[in-house]
Formats: C-alpha cells, sequence, structure tokens
C-alpha cells in the first residue's frame, strides 16, 4: 500500500512538473512582447544594428515618404505595415519580412536596400503581436504566411501601375523567413508574386524549439517538446510539427535565394542545406562568410545586395 502511494505521489509531481513546464515553454516562447509599438526604442535598436541608417531613416520620415497603413485581417485583428514608394520602381515591389519578437523599423534597412539601391517599392508589415500589429500570441511564421499573403494583395493594389506589370518579391530574415518559406508553399498566390528570398530561416518550429530547449534550458526534447505543442494546438490552433518551412519549400515552385551566415548557430548554418535541397527549381544559395544569426546583410551589405540583385533580375525585370 505504502509503495502505491509513492509511486501515486511521483507520478503525479512529474505530471505537475512536465505540465507547469509546459505552461512556462509555450509562455517564454510565444507571449508578445510586452514594450512592442515603441518607434524610437525600435529605432534605437535599427540605429544600434545598422548606424549608417540614421540619416536615410530621418530623411525619409520627416519627408513624409515613409508612411504607416493598417488593414484588418479575416480575425478582426489591425495590422500594421509601413511602405514606401520607388520613384523608378516600374512595377517592382520587396515586402520584407522582419524576424522573432522584432518589427518593420527595425529592419529598414532591408527596406533602404531595395528602396534606394535596387530601385523598388517596399512594404514591411509589423507580423502578429509584434510591433503595432495586434494579436497576443506569436506565431512563428506559421499562420503568419496567411498574413504576408494578406499584405501581398495590399502591395499589389497598392503600388499598381497603369504602365507596368506588377511583379513582387518577398523578403524575410529568421522568422520572417521561416514566414517567407511557408508562404512560398501556398496555393492561390498572386500571380504578381514572382520570388522569395529567405535568410537564415529554420527548417521547423519543433527543431528551432528542440535546439533551443537543449541550448538555453540543458533539457531533451521528450517530454516536453510532445506535451507543449499539444497546448499549443488546444491554446492557438496550430502544432509545433505542422509549421514546417521544409515541407513547405518542396511545394513550391516560383524563385527562391536562401541565405544563411556559416557562423550562425542560433539557427545553425546546417539547416541551410536540407531547405535548399528540398527546393525544386529554380533556386540559388548564398553563405556569408563569418556572419552570425541574421547578421549576412550587416556584414556584407555590398555582396549581399548584389547577390540578391543578381538573383531577382531575371524575375522582376520586364
Amino acid at each position: 500500500m505504502k509503495r502505491r502511494i509513492v509511486i501515486l505521489s511521483v507520478l503525479s509531481a512529474v505530471l505537475l512538473a512536465v505540465a507547469g513546464g509546459s505552461c512556462y515553454m509555450l509562455s517564454f516562447s510565444l507571449d508578445a512582447d510586452e514594450g512592442r509599438g515603441d518607434v524610437e526604442r525600435s529605432l534605437a535598436v535599427l540605429y544600434d544594428r545598422a548606424p549608417d541608417m540614421r540619416q536615410w531613416t530621418d530623411s525619409v520620415r520627416r519627408c513624409g515618404l515613409l508612411r504607416d497603413t493598417t488593414i484588418v485581417m479575416p480575425t478582426g485583428e489591425r495590422h500594421h505595415a509601413l511602405y514606401m514608394r520607388g520613384d523608378s520602381a516600374h512595377g517592382k515591389t520587396a515586402v520584407v519580412v522582419h524576424g522573432y519578437k522584432d518589427d518593420c523599423y527595425k529592419f529598414l534597412f532591408l527596406g533602404r536596400m531595395y528602396h534606394q539601391r535596387l530601385g523598388y517599392n517596399i512594404l514591411l508589415p509589423d507580423l502578429h503581436a509584434h510591433g503595432m500589429s495586434e494579436g497576443g500570441d506569436i506565431q512563428m511564421g506559421w499562420k503568419d504566411r496567411l498574413d504576408v499573403k494578406r499584405w501581398t494583395e495590399v502591395a499589389d493594389s497598392l503600388f499598381s501601375d497603369s504602365c507596368h506589370s506588377s511583379r513582387i518579391v518577398v523578403h524575410g530574415v529568421s522568422m520572417g523567413a521561416a514566414t517567407t518559406m511557408c508562404l512560398s508553399g501556398e496555393s492561390g498566390l498572386l500571380p504578381s508574386v514572382r520570388a522569395f528570398v529567405e535568410d537564415c530561416g529554420y527548417t521547423s518550429v519543433w527543431d528551432e524549439f528542440s535546439l533551443q530547449l537543449r541550448e538555453q534550458f540543458s533539457l531533451p526534447e521528450f517530454p516536453l517538446m510532445q506535451t507543449t505543442s499539444l497546448l499549443c494546438q488546444l491554446r492557438h490552433g496550430w502544432s509545433f510539427a505542422e509549421a514546417s518551412p521544409l515541407a513547405q519549400v518542396s511545394r513550391c515552385r516560383l524563385p527562391m535565394l536562401f541565405i544563411h551566415g556559416d557562423a550562425d548557430t542560433f539557427v545553425p548554418f546546417s539547416m541551410l542545406r536540407p531547405l535548399y535541397d528540398a527546393k525544386p527549381e529554380p533556386k540559388a544559395m548564398y553563405v556569408a562568410k563569418g556572419s552570425e544569426h541574421a547578421r549576412a546583410y550587416l556584414d556584407h551589405p555590398e555582396e549581399y545586395t548584389s547577390v540578391v540583385s543578381r538573383f531577382l533580375r531575371p524575375y522582376m525585370d520586364e
């Protein structure tokens, strides 16, 4: 009898620990940043990452060239984006998608690359629960794919040009790259969506969370990944296993450029090859030498710009 009580007590303690750990892991991973939407704070992060951005950003804001727009998603939530027209864009538009717990302002360095160097219109959305977009839970690029699909439709309408056909590239970094890859496998994209650029995206949410569970908490995959994924399904309507950029890129028939820093350990460089191999042609790869996570452009701006420009030219030029 005592032995049975001890066993039941141990099992109860284990179950409580797993349940508590699952709740903590889900909250730790997917709760939105409470300080999001603070533009000045975001600009401070941008200028720390890319000090040379201050003059350009101040100029386009002061002149009213960089504008805000909002749309209402099917959920009823309002989502925000920045946009700017390019005088010589002639129908070319880049939709630039930011990373985890970042926002559109923090990725204006890529907006500048497309606008100033490549002559594109630009649209930079705040993903669900990021920046000035509403929402309480981060979606890790999975449900975000449908939001960005909507933003491509907005861009197509916003930058319509009676003299030139609309051509759109979606370019994402980190979680934004996962979003981009998840979008790439969807049906029903506008004909104007011509290409994708993914920069240091992960193979799947399961793979990335398993890695961080080991790296940050020194915990094994089982059983927390299984129970937390189930909890995510119950609370948010998606599981870690289904959120798979790897599966989505295998369905993509449009051109995609894969970028990754070979010193990236947060989203490991080793994830690049499986993603690249899963994607049917046309595709290309650029390895940023010595770059850590999401640093490829910041470390190699000229080479990065040249690689992107050269890759996109056959698909984006009329």
